[in-house]
């Protein structure tokens, strides 16, 4: 169990974090469950919506959401957010910092735009021992205009701590307001000590089972979902 906690003054102020199977983006829940491709002569394929492994990763973990609308004019950021001051906590009241450019220096996305932010947390985390937990860009959420980095934080030994997201801010003609509840960061737990990676090559056996299921994917539709999957 992942134990999210706010300061008592906050409660009922912050969005909460939720299970990330409740974040599914408005794009994904409308798509269509199948098209017309003109590349295939008209035939009727299947979306991505019948995709289990992105649903799976779209659904899995938390989502941290963002504390409040931030409104972007001519690269000007601001909000109007005013949270209680807390004199027995150590946090920013502002929900966004800055990273200056030069500390990515040597990054490849540093050329990409120069607007590295930091959304502020207010939430503390706490992982079951022995686990991090994986700080992230919400899966598959290229219409958002920022892409969140990647971390990794002991949140079993920092559970007292804030874990801030910076991002790099990719859309640099974007004009409008990110709202309240925006997904700004997944969080995955996974063990510290995962498995050790073994590498070799197919038995007959393996190789025989390899096409029975390669077999099974190409002549029936749903066969992961059916058989490959909890």
């Amino acid at each position: 169990m992942i134990r999210a906690r706010c300061h008592p003054a906050l409660a009922g102020l912050l969005p909460e974090p939720m299970p990330a199977a409740r974040a599914l983006p408005n794009w994904f829940r409308a798509m269509p469950s199948e098209v017309t491709a003109p590349s295939l002569g008209g035939e009727a394929v299947r979306t991505f919506k019948h995709c289990p492994p992105m649903i799976d990763a779209m659904s899995t973990g938390i989502i941290m959401p963002l504390v409040t609308d931030l409104t972007i004019t001519e690269n000007q950021l601001s909000w109007d957010w005013d949270p209680p001051i807390l004199d027995d906590a150590r946090i920013s009241r502002a929900p966004v910092g800055l990273h200056v450019p030069e500390q990515t220096t040597g990054a490849p996305f540093r050329a990409a735009s120069n607007a590295v932010i930091k959304f502020l947390n207010f939430w503390t985390l706490e992982a079951p021992e022995g686990w991090s937990l994986l700080f992230t860009h919400p899966f598959n959420r290229e219409d958002l205009p920022f892409r969140t980095l990647t971390g990794l934080v002991d949140c079993d030994l920092f559970k007292d701590g804030y874990v801030h997201f910076p991002a790099i801010w990719t859309d640099a003609n974007f004009s409008g307001v990110v709202s309240r509840g925006t997904p700004i960061a997944q969080v995955i737990p996974v063990p510290r000590n995962g498995p050790a990676l073994e590498i070799g090559q197919m038995s007959p056996a393996q190789i025989a089972r390899n096409r029975t299921t390669q077999e099974a994917l190409s002549s029936d539709r749903g066969v992961y979902r059916k058989r490959f999957r909890h």
